[in-house]
């Protein structure tokens, strides 16, 4: 495993396994400038949401980081608003505008509010289409996944959802996988100000290691097989985030951190979501 690393998904289409998040990313030149500081760091997948109000700026970054586009791996969302008015169709059109790209290489249902399983068929649609190269979902649980089944007619390719290790999500890890899901986790590093960096355990992994706790964490979710989706609008970090293909946790280690495990959420629930 190196820093050119894939996952192939259910369709064939290679998603690489470490990905910028840019939630909480203001608009603006920070948002660009973490983008560009991100390809040039090695990172080729960029995940962001229309939701998180910054898309334009995430297009700025992408248009201006001097890697061609096909190179790059981008993902948006659809937003629950968005679904609820029937707005799929533009929703899309519009996340395309402002990100400045012809084509997406991965679109996911945000969260399943009532009528996530009508707007799956206008992803399956979208796919069909070439506009988007894969289709997936966010925040979905067993019961989510179960209802999208009963209905759809291409099975989503990607599970993204809150992971960390004080969140370790293995019930939803083996349903993912008996589907032929690739699971991403979005707070890898255990939200903002939360109390994962900090813990004693991981500390001690990282002094162990020589390196730092988010490393640790970052490296545990990789040797569990997830996708890595960590957030940072701080050069530093962004490049450090990506320093973790050079060494590896015994399963020793890999059990101590499995242990770890609290079922503690930061987010939302996907069960009792009000938004």
């Amino acid at each position: 495993m190196d820093i050119h690393s894939k996952k192939k998904l259910s369709n064939g289409v290679e998603i690489p396994v470490t990905g910028l998040g840019v939630y909480l990313s203001p608009a603006g030149e920070v948002t660009a400038d973490s983008v560009r500081w991100a390809v040039e760091a090695g990172y080729r997948h960029i995940d962001a949401a229309a939701v998180y109000g910054n898309e334009e700026s995430v297009g700025e970054g992408i248009r201006t980081c001097g890697v061609p586009r096909e190179q790059l791996f981008i993902t948006s969302k659809l937003w629950n608003d968005d679904m609820r008015k029937g707005r799929q169709r533009e929703a899309f059109q519009e996340t395309l505008k402002k990100l400045g790209t012809d084509y997406l290489d991965l679109y996911l249902i945000h969260w399943p509010v009532e009528n996530h399983a009508e707007s799956w068929h206008v992803l399956e649609d979208l796919y069909r289409s070439g506009l988007v190269r894969a289709i997936g979902v966010s925040n979905y649980h067993r019961q989510h996944l179960d209802e999208l089944a009963a209905e759809a007619e291409i099975v989503p390719m990607v599970n993204q959802f809150e992971c960390h290790p004080y969140l370790s999500q293995e019930p939803l890890m083996e349903l993912c996988r008996e589907r032929g899901m690739v699971c991403e986790a979005y707070s890898p590093l255990g939200g903002q100000n939360g109390p994962v960096l900090s813990d004693p355990g991981i500390l001690k992994l990282a002094q162990d290691h020589g390196r730092t706790a988010a490393q640790i964490v970052l490296r545990w979710h990789l040797q569990k097989g997830r996708v890595v989706l960590p957030k940072s609008n701080h050069r530093e970090r962004i490049c450090s985030n990506l320093e973790i293909f050079d060494f590896e946790l015994s399963a020793a280690e890999m059990e101590t951190m499995d242990h770890l495990n609290q079922d503690l959420r930061t987010g939302g629930n996907p069960d009792c979501f009000d938004f």
